[in-house]
């Protein structure tokens, strides 16, 4: 079963929680309130820039750039 990510549109709370696809949204842990919203996750982000290059929303590691394509990552 995938993790979401989810914030509360009542108290901003951001929280995680085992989902299926056809689950009901589940409440905020902090308020009680069914009023939470399915947030984008960066972390299975990956796609093809103009230039064929791989980018990936996770970080490189590297401290010349952010998206671990230019060319001083190794």
């Amino acid at each position: 079963m995938p993790i979401y990510e989810f914030q509360c549109q009542s108290c901003f709370h951001k929280f995680e929680t085992l989902s299926r696809s056809g689950d009901v949204t589940p409440e905020c842990p902090q308020c009680g309130s069914s009023k939470v919203k399915k947030l984008l996750s960066s972390f299975g982000f990956k796609g093809k820039a103009a230039d064929g290059t791989t980018t990936s929303s996770s970080s490189s590691g590297c401290a010349g750039c952010s998206g671990g394509s230019c060319s001083t990552c190794h």
